[in-house]
């Protein structure tokens, strides 16, 4: 009798793909539009070709090789959308601090010194610290040994300023940065991804726990009042740091954090109403204690009230948005320079008053690719740790993203936080480099194939024995 005619033990799976060739298009992409952008400023500015255009252009295209041949040795499978959403943000980011420092001659312009080319500097860095950490780096699951050690490291950070002098630690009222020697470093930027790290390896061991129900309310588990704990105490430390270093940014962007990594971990709503209802009272109760955030709550309600004052510049991010239209006024063709700290805090301004609501709308898409990218990978992950990770990483720059908007387009108040990839700041672009090093890392993990399991026998592989009483 013939036999079978497919094998029993059947087929190897078919080999997954690296994706590298898409990941190099793409960055020849971003780096183009980068490019063809920086030329397009030099010519409607000043009518010609600055001679550093080939420099830069060469320098550019090289830290994006570097990463990409970086991801191909020592992250084969990662995805291969986030580096190039990266490339065209920090490319974009480049292109309009650009064309604000051209603005530097402009009669009324509030620009005073180019930042570009140190901009394009801290990019280098970044880019080092990212080949740094995926070949240091090669399991993310290593940094779950190391979480008590990263919340130590965290809070230090975040803590850091708040005990320093006001004379190198505070600027615009609020003390987040380190000022020596000309120097300058916001130490909580990298706080965040310490604590990102702290957050995901601490849910993971309580998870259990902290998704244990006491009670049914209008359709709710509500949690034990004893697992209360850690949501408290991540909101007692958003309000210190809102009370002793009057940032406003950080302390909204960590609590939120937490709390949508404790809803991830326990799959509980009722943590997202306990979480929002801890920050309404904590917003209360600073609007009512605390001048600064009294101050900035009062100018969101009536900019124009407070137009010679704290309001003038939203006015003028309002101002710019409405001027730019649909479609812009073309890079180069308006006035973002005449709102104040353009370059860092308002940088959307500048973009939404030079390629328009479309142009704003597309540059929020590449955000959302990177963020879609980071949650994808955080539901492909196998191991829970990685996928909390991700998640968190993922949601600290929509969350970031969504606040920074939200402030300079009126829809919230001001938090002095900055628009990450996009916005001209050292510390922040080197910690973001180093959340999506991070991100890159789980991904590669999350897509590489199985490690194929010993050779097994099968049964119809087995010998035949004869066994006689």
């Amino acid at each position: 009798m013939p036999g079978p005619v497919t094998d029993p033990r059947g087929t190897a799976a078919p080999e997954t793909p690296t994706r590298r060739g898409t990941e190099a298009a793409l960055l020849v992409f971003a780096v183009l539009i980068t490019v063809v952008a920086q030329a397009i400023v030099d010519l409607t500015v000043t009518g010609s070709l600055r001679p550093e255009m080939a420099g830069f252009s060469a320098w550019i295209t090289g830290l994006w090789v570097v990463a990409h041949l970086a991801i191909r040795k020592w992250a084969a499978y990662a995805d291969p959308l986030i580096l190039p959403s990266v490339a065209l943000l920090v490319g974009l980011g480049l292109t309009v601090i650009h064309r604000l420092d051209l603005a530097a001659g402009q009669a009324g312009s509030t620009v005073t010194r180019e930042d570009a080319p140190v901009q394009l500097v801290w990019a280098t860095l970044g880019v080092a610290l990212f080949v740094g950490l995926l070949i240091i780096v090669r399991d993310h699951r290593t940094l779950s040994r190391f979480a008590y050690t990263s919340a130590l490291v965290g809070i230090v950070l975040l803590a850091l300023p708040a005990v320093l002098p006001a004379s190198i630690s505070m600027v615009n009222g609020a003390k987040i940065w380190i000022r020596v020697a000309g120097f300058s470093i916001q130490p909580g930027e990298f706080a965040k991804i310490c604590l990102v790290v702290f957050f995901a390896a601490y849910l993971v061991d309580k998870r259990d726990v902290l998704a244990l129900a006491s009670r049914k309310v209008a359709g709710l588990e509500l949690p034990r009042g004893r697992d209360l704990g850690p949501v408290l105490v991540a909101w007692l430390l958003s309000i210190l740091v809102l009370v002793f270093e009057r940032d406003l940014g950080s302390s909204l962007l960590l609590f939120g954090i937490f709390v949508v990594m404790l809803y991830v971990a326990t799959e509980r709503a009722s943590w997202l109403l306990i979480g929002l209802g801890l920050f309404a009272g904590g917003a209360l109760i600073a609007y009512q204690v605390f001048g600064h955030v009294r101050a900035r709550v009062d100018t969101w309600l009536d900019p124009f009230a407070y137009v010679d004052g704290a309001g003038y510049q939203l006015v003028q991010s309002l101002f710019g948005l409405g001027t730019g239209g649909l479609f812009g006024a073309g890079l180069g063709g308006g006035r973002p320079d005449q709102v104040p700290v353009a370059k860092s805090d308002f940088i959307a301004s500048a973009v939404g008053e030079e390629l328009g609501l479309f142009g704003l709308v597309a540059v929020i898409v590449v955000y959302l690719v990177l963020v879609e990218r980071g949650l994808r990978t955080s539901l492909v992950v196998r191991d829970a740790f990685g996928k909390l990770l991700a998640a968190g990483l993922a949601f600290a720059v929509a969350w970031q993203v969504f606040v920074v908007l939200g402030g300079v387009t009126g829809l919230l108040p001001l938090t002095g936080l900055t628009t990450p990839f996009l916005a001209y700041g050292g510390s922040s672009l080197v910690a973001n480099f180093v959340l999506v090093a991070l991100l890159v890392r789980i991904s590669d993990a999350a897509r590489r194939p199985a490690a194929p399991h010993a050779a097994q026998v099968q049964l119809g592989d087995a010998p035949t024995e004869v066994v006689t009483p």
